[in-house]
């Protein structure tokens, strides 16, 4: 603070704000002391003891920290701010948001205020991973993949997968022409365990070619039983 040459009285002002310890609680009532001459400062602890209050309200099963400290966006917000740790990992904030009261107005909409949260979702990507918090089998996880072969192949498949997925059966196609080992590659890498290859004869014959990608069996399976083949 020195450095960016704030008054010393300003710094002795702020010392007992920024040194803040205890809970939630302790730390209002000693802010209560030292803003007790000023109207706004108290109308600031007033408005945190309220939220503070709608919150003990509701169950939850992370620890609430009032910290004085802490700053985001000054040029656009105006109360409140939050940010979100993850505790068992050694990392930034992986969530932040907060009040403001005009933001809108940059886009010539005057008068609206709002709260709103932005994720990292870098950040909560490397907290799941070095907590190993990744599911081995995702519920959501894609069941098929079809393996189209050419662009008629790719066409052909298109209403499939439609089909498939008002089924509830999670399938994709391959994004792209590839050789038929890059795909069975592309499905292996994904833990992906069918797959429906698709080339001329599977045109002629109305049929997928299914593989089973666990135990490398392969069947000539007609579309209309290729919904009810992956349910069984």
């Amino acid at each position: 603070m020195k450095k960016k040459k704030i008054a010393p009285e300003a710094i002795n002002k702020l010392q007992p704000v920024l040194q803040l310890k205890g809970t939630n609680i302790e730390k209002l009532s000693k802010l209560k002391n030292l803003l007790s001459n000023s109207a706004t400062g108290l109308k600031g602890i007033t408005e945190i003891e309220r939220v503070l209050n709608y919150i003990n309200a509701v169950p939850l099963n992370s620890e609430i920290e009032l910290d004085l400290t802490l700053a985001r966006g000054l040029n656009y917000y105006t109360g409140t701010i939050i940010e979100v740790k993850a505790l068992d990992a050694e990392i930034g904030s992986i969530t932040g948001g907060g009040r403001y009261d005009n933001l809108t107005g940059v886009f010539g909409m005057d008068g609206i205020s709002g709260v709103g949260i932005s994720f990292g979702a870098d950040r909560i990507y490397d907290v799941l991973n070095h907590l190993n918090l990744f599911p081995e089998n995702p519920a959501n996880k894609t069941q098929l993949l079809f393996v189209p072969l050419g662009s008629d192949e790719l066409k052909y498949c298109l209403p499939l997968v439609q089909k498939l997925r008002k089924a509830g059966i999670s399938a994709e196609i391959y994004p792209e022409q590839a050789k038929l080992k890059k795909q069975l590659s592309y499905a292996d890498a994904n833990k992906i365990n069918f797959v429906a290859i698709v080339g001329e004869n599977e045109l002629k014959n109305n049929s997928v070619s299914l593989k089973n990608m666990i135990t490398g069996e392969q069947n000539e399976i007609k579309i209309n039983d290729l919904v009810e083949t992956l349910i069984r």
